[in-house]
Order: C-alpha cells, then sequence, then structure tokens
C-alpha cells in the first residue's frame, strides 16, 4: 500500500521502520527538531532519524495544516495515512484526503483512556491489562471508529517504560495487520460506545506529589507509572532525590508508623511505609547527580529508619 506515516517519537518510530519493510512510504511527517538535554542541543525526533536512516522521504511543518502541507499530500496521493503519536491536530481536509482514510494507532483499548497518556494512566489506576487499538481517524480526539484491538497484560512489575516497549512491539505489528486487512476488505469499522469512554491526560507537575496515607498498592501503582518519566522524586533531608528500582515491602503491624517515614534501610534497599505496607526501593538518584544503589548511597549520605520523605511542593 502506498502511505504518508505521521509521527514523532520512538514509539511511533518503530512502526515506521516496520512498516517501510512492507509498504511503499511516500512521505514522513514528523515535528521539529527541538531543543533537548542539559545543553539544549537541537535533537531530531526519532521518526527523523527512522526515515533518514531508511532514506525516505521528509517534511517537518510546525503546522501540518498550511495549504502547502495539503497540496503535497494531495499530489502524492496515498492510499492510506498512518499516524501514530503524531503530536499536531489534523485538519478535516487531511482525514477524507486517502480512499482508506487516516489511520491511528492509540495506546489504549479503546474507548478507555483516551488522551495524551493512556499507558501511565492504566498503570496508575491499577489495570490488569492494556493493549492497543487502530481507528479510523475523525476530528475528535481518539473518537473514531475501531478497527482491530490488541490485549497485552500489566504484570505487577511493569513501569510506564517496561510497558511502552512492549506495546511499541505490538503496535507496529498491529499496524500491519490492520492495513493488510483493509486492504482485503476483512474490517469492518466499528462506532466506539462514547458512554464508555474515559479519558487519559497528559502526566503533569501534580501527579507528582505523592500522598503516602492511601494503601501501599495504589501508591505503588502511582509510583510506577511515573517511571522512567517524568521520576519518582522526593524530598529528604531538604534535598530533591529521585528514587527507582520500588517493590511492594512487608505489611505493618499494629502500631503504624507515619505514612512517608523509612521504616528499614539495609545495603539492598530501603523502606518506606504506607497506611498498610511499606514500598521498598533499590536505587537513589540525588539532584545532580548519578543513580547509585542504596549501599553506594549510604556511603556518603545519611538516611536512617525514622526520617520522611516529603512529596514535591505544588507550584504556586
Amino acid at each position: 500500500m502506498r502511505i504518508v506515516f505521521m509521527g514523532t517519537p520512538e514509539f511511533a518510530a518503530h512502526s515506521l521502520l516496520k512498516l517501510s519493510q512492507s509498504h511503499e512510504v511516500a512521505l514522513v511527517v514528523t515535528q521539529p527538531d527541538r531543543p533537548f538535554g542539559r545543553g539544549y542541543k537541537l535533537t531530531p525526533p526519532p521518526v527523523k532519524v527512522v526515515a533518514t536512516e531508511c532514506n525516505l522521504p521528509l517534511l517537518q511543518p510546525e503546522r501540518i495544516n498550511k495549504p502547502e502541507i495539503i497540496a503535497k499530500l494531495k499530489e502524492l496521493r496515498p492510499e492510506a495515512i498512518v499516524v501514530v503519536a503524531f503530536g499536531q491536530k489534523i485538519p478535516l481536509e487531511i482525514l477524507e484526503l486517502a480512499p482508506y482514510g487516516c489511520i491511528n494507532l492509540h495506546g489504549s483499548l479503546l474507548p478507555k483512556y483516551r488522551g495524551a497518556a493512556p499507558i501511565q494512566r492504566a498503570i496508575m489506576n491499577g489495570e490488569s491489562k492494556t493493549g492497543l487499538t487502530t481507528m479510523l481517524m475523525d476530528e475528535g480526539w481518539d473518537t473514531g471508529d475501531m478497527l482491530l484491538k490488541c490485549e497485552l497484560p500489566i504484570e505487577l512489575e511493569d513501569t510506564a517504560g517496561t510497558m511502552h516497549d512492549k506495546m511499541m512491539l505490538a503496535g507496529a505489528n498491529l499496524l500491519i495487520e490492520t492495513l493488510e486487512k483493509l486492504s482485503n476488505k476483512e474490517i469492518t469499522p466499528l462506532p466506539q460506545d462514547h458512554a464508555k469512554a474515559t479519558n487519559a491526560p497528559k502526566i503533569t507537575k501534580a501527579d507528582q506529589i505523592i500522598s503516602w496515607d492511601r494503601s501501599a498498592l495504589t501508591v505503588f501503582n502511582h509510583l510506577r507509572a511515573l517511571l522512567p518519566w517524568p521520576g519518582i522524586k522526593f524530598i529528604h533531608n531538604n534535598r530533591e532525590l529521585s528514587l527507582e528500582e520500588i517493590s511492594l515491602g512487608s505489611r505493618l503491624e499494629s502500631k503504624k508508623p507515619r505514612p512517608g517515614s523509612v521504616t528499614e534501610v539495609t545495603p539492598e534497599y530501603f523502606a518506606v511505609s504506607c497506611s498498610d505496607q511499606t514500598i521498598r526501593f533499590a536505587a537513589i538518584k540525588p539532584q545532580g547527580r548519578r543513580l547509585m544503589r542504596v549501599e553506594e548511597y549510604l556511603n556518603g549520605y545519611n538516611l536512617r529508619v525514622g526520617d520522611f520523605f516529603e512529596p514535591l511542593k505544588e507550584e504556586n
């Protein structure tokens, strides 16, 4: 099939790579290069990197709705436009341009978790499974008719990062299957039940403000949804720390410590109390320093039973 591909991050780049091996990619559209990292060096999006390596035609418009961009797409006459985490609102004129439509890959089992952070929100809410949906895009946000779905379990040790990688691989395969079945007329688009829709808004600073006085499983789910980005951050001894490698700890006895206080310190991990159970952390990163194992951290910093891990402050 002759396609135009629109996408930006790593999640989309893998789909582009797979599609380029079995379809004619007439054009890749991605976001402009942006400053990134400590030095704010101008960095290409992952989709651009793949497009360049595969010698695919590339455009990086600030806005997809410019007349010259729409004219270019019409000139190419794609059979389908494939969209994966592109990051811009696509106008109706483009949505209706290709015979097979604009086909979007979304990281949830629609109509649940429409929005920018479906992977994180599913983990945060303690879901035992998630998945991917291909759909025909309309003018709404993730509201179009569904094509195919695949389910993936969310294991207790999964983070947003591990689920991202699993879904990135599965999503590319789902797109290939979708295009094949569309071309063979083996798919009947299914309207979403909008009454069952839920939202997955983007992760904000407010999501990093953690209340320890909830159940350990609730806090644990919330924390692993923040890994690897934006990260688990707390204040300890007036110093901001990032915490990693988390697991559920032991249940608390009848005399429960203050939620958020350290209950155990070992060379392998330290434990922090919630309302019913502890959560263990095996790696610490002081602000401006590298990630350390707990044993290494204890050689240079104080961490004792009874210490309190204070949540980040809400910005005014």
